[in-house]
């Protein structure tokens, strides 16, 4: 008798079929939310507008080496901190959720990002079409299959690497170590980052991307255990932000990321109505 069953049987805690149907319909919420990824509506890089006015978005901007200079009137209707700004502002990198940035402009929320040394404003729109349209994410349901034990392998140094993004531009991604786990006998890799709680974050395709599920996918496993010793569950392959919204700069696998085998679990595709 399977594990599943067992404490169906006894009465126990959920089964792992019933968490995972949790964390999905958590991640269907959490897209959906009004300031989930469906709701950015542009990534505008400040370098592209050296006047100061982006398009649609109010305000004047400007960088001014490790900060933006935010300069608005009472017409613009922008808010500092949920006060009206009427003059000018020094802003640093938001890092925290999105609905706590610090401007809004009514519902919308305007976050400052910086890359590489490029500042840029996103525009997240509660309002945004792509919201109004997402109906669900397509995702296969649980298959202990595909929960696979791996071995963390990590580098003597960290290493970055240079990747394609999704806005085209090529940005540095970096890399801690390496995760093994096999799939039918066979051993495969993906090269990952650490986080700082410890926990791992890989990019990757596989051979069903761009055929039956999105061009390339997000895996985040657990901290390993002190022998290396991880859990490769492919159940909760993640679709990345930019499969909900155009603006987002997710980074393409890198070099030895793309598994040769096919891997019809997690999510698939978004869903519109």
């Amino acid at each position: 008798m399977s594990t599943d069953a067992q404490q169906q049987e006894q009465g126990g805690g959920p089964t792992a079929a019933e968490e995972w149907q949790r964390w999905h319909e958590g991640r269907v919420t959490a897209v959906a939310a009004p300031y989930g990824p469906l709701s950015l509506t542009g990534t505008h890089w400040l370098s592209d507008y050296p006047e100061g006015r982006i398009p649609a978005v109010p305000g004047q901007w400007r960088e001014d080496g490790d900060e933006v200079v935010l300069t608005a009137t009472a017409e613009d209707h922008v808010t500092v901190d949920g006060e009206p700004l009427t003059g000018e502002v020094r802003l640093g990198a938001d890092r925290g959720p999105i609905d706590a940035s610090r401007v809004a402009a009514g519902d919308r929320r305007l976050v400052v990002l910086r890359r590489e040394g490029l500042w840029a404003v996103r525009d997240f729109d509660p309002g945004s079409p792509a919201r109004r349209a997402f109906s669900t994410i397509d995702a296969t349901p649980y298959d202990p299959r595909w929960v696979l034990p791996g071995t963390f392998r990590p580098y003597d140094d960290d290493r970055t690497v240079r990747v394609a993004n999704a806005d085209g531009v090529e940005r540095g991604l970096g890399l801690g170590g390496e995760i093994a786990f096999a799939v039918d006998g066979e051993e495969h890799t993906l090269r990952v980052a650490v986080e700082p709680d410890g926990s791992l974050w890989a990019v990757f395709a596989d051979a069903t991307s761009g055929n039956g599920s999105y061009r390339f996918r997000f895996l985040r496993p657990a901290a390993p255990d002190a022998d290396g010793r991880v859990t490769v569950d492919l159940n909760r392959a993640l679709l990345p932000p930019c499969a909900f919204a155009d603006h987002f700069i997710c980074p393409f696998p890198p070099p030895g990321n793309t598994l040769p085998v096919a891997v019809p679990a997690g999510e698939r595709n978004r869903v519109d109505a």
